[in-house]
């Protein structure tokens, strides 16, 4: 089990995240990222994906497009099920990441792209999950060999939350270790966890926090990023319900999340209760309930993909560390409930919104008042992907729904 899973420090103030939004040259290139991207929203179960042909195919029809971590004896299968992999092997996860032999690495790295560097199923490579402060010279100069030798290709490197202490991390400072890694490993994609749904029925305050920060070092540096989150209860991490599971995928989606890592899939352990699929091998109700969010994240996708998002804030009960709206921005009030709103701009200058109704127990009216009356406004529905007039059909949201709609002025 993943040690980010015990809560162990919560005392991050927001005010380090000043340090990630001052402007600087991006340290990834925009060309970089759109070739890993390459017109794909991934989304991922945090396993070890097996080989069974029939268990893969059984994961894309809960709306995964992305295996988790596979041998490279795994990637025929997983090209078969419709899955693209990042391929996890001990050529690139095997190192001391305090002293890296660069000439070792380059060649173990030379030899694994060699084999599987030219199948369609590979999207990238695993080097580490959860590293510390001190491994991080060591993977950037691994990630560094990945880029170069298979560019266009993910090294496929997973972040601790902010929530894990300094004995996990290795300093107290959550900035200095998110500058430090995307200074020294220069991600194309930041893919963190953070597992903030706790059995009192809370959503810890952790959670908006960590969007908070991981969205302006994304914003910061040019990349785009992945949040990991909870589909399976352990500790006293909760059982998720729907609302829970359309709560983390919506308000990812409203931070500019470009994909969806969900932890796990398969049970990892006797902790790990009403997992997707338990430790008998069968489905568990909370299958069906995984599957519909990864299919409404499948149908708005196409869509989500030609946008960039421009801002968030909320209405009602605002988070610590975050804000609400301010006097630019499109929605200047909701009806009553609390809400976070993600604006975006698409390819073509259209101005979108997504607001998503924070309330796990109640629907709520989605009714914006905006700056500037739209002439029109649409719906991208989530069941079939078009935009549609958004309507009274429309206009109620679900507990942790989302509704993502075009503005027309």
């Amino acid at each position: 089990m993943k040690p980010s899973a015990r809560r162990l420090v919560r005392a991050f103030g927001f005010f380090f995240a000043l340090v990630l939004v001052a402007p600087v040259a991006p340290v990834v290139a925009a060309k970089e990222v759109s070739a890993i991207s390459d017109a794909f929203f991934p989304i991922m179960p945090y396993n070890n994906a097996p080989t069974n042909a029939a268990l893969l195919r059984r994961m894309r029809e809960c709306g995964f497009n992305l295996a988790g971590f596979v041998t490279p004896a795994a990637l025929d299968a997983c090209h078969a099920a419709g899955l693209r992999a990042i391929v996890a092997d001990p050529r690139v996860t095997e190192y001391d990441w305090t002293n890296v032999d660069s000439t070792r690495a380059r060649s173990n790295i030379t030899s694994l792209v060699r084999q599987v560097g030219r199948h369609p199923a590979v999207f990238g490579y695993k080097l580490r999950d959860e590293p510390n402060l001190a491994m991080l010279p060591g993977l950037g100069e691994v990630a560094g060999l990945v880029r170069e030798i298979a560019p266009g290709k993910f090294p496929y490197i997973n972040l601790f939350p902010n929530y894990a202490g300094a004995r996990w991390i290795g300093t107290t400072n959550y900035a200095e270790y998110l500058e430090t890694f995307a200074a020294t490993c220069r991600p194309p994609i930041i893919s963190y966890d953070n597992y903030s749904l706790l059995d009192n029925g809370s959503v810890d305050g952790a959670y908006w926090t960590n969007l908070e920060l991981i969205r302006a070092l994304a914003r910061k540096h040019g990349a785009e990023f992945w949040n990991t989150i909870l589909a399976a209860a352990h500790f006293d991490y909760r059982e998720p319900t729907a609302a829970d599971f359309r709560l983390l995928a919506y308000t990812t989606l409203a931070y500019g999340g470009r994909g969806l890592c969900w932890f796990t899939y398969f049970a990892t352990g006797p902790d790990s209760h009403l997992a997707p699929v338990d430790q008998f091998g069968h489905e568990s109700p909370t299958w069906y309930l995984l599957q519909n969010i990864n299919l409404q994240v499948q149908h708005l996708a196409p869509t989500i993909l030609q946008l960039t998002n421009t801002a968030v804030y909320h209405l009602g009960e605002i988070p610590e560390g975050c804000s609400g709206p301010a006097a630019t921005n499109l929605v200047t009030a909701m009806t009553a409930g609390n809400f976070v709103i993600g604006e975006f701009t698409h390819r073509d200058g259209t101005a979108y919104v997504l607001i998503v109704n924070k309330d796990l127990a109640r629907a709520r009216r989605c009714q914006p008042q905006f700056r500037t009356a739209p002439r029109q406004l649409q719906i991208i529905s989530p069941f079939t992907g078009r935009a549609e007039k958004y309507d009274r059909e429309f206009s109620w949201l679900a507990p942790g729904a989302g509704a993502l709609l075009k503005f027309e002025p």
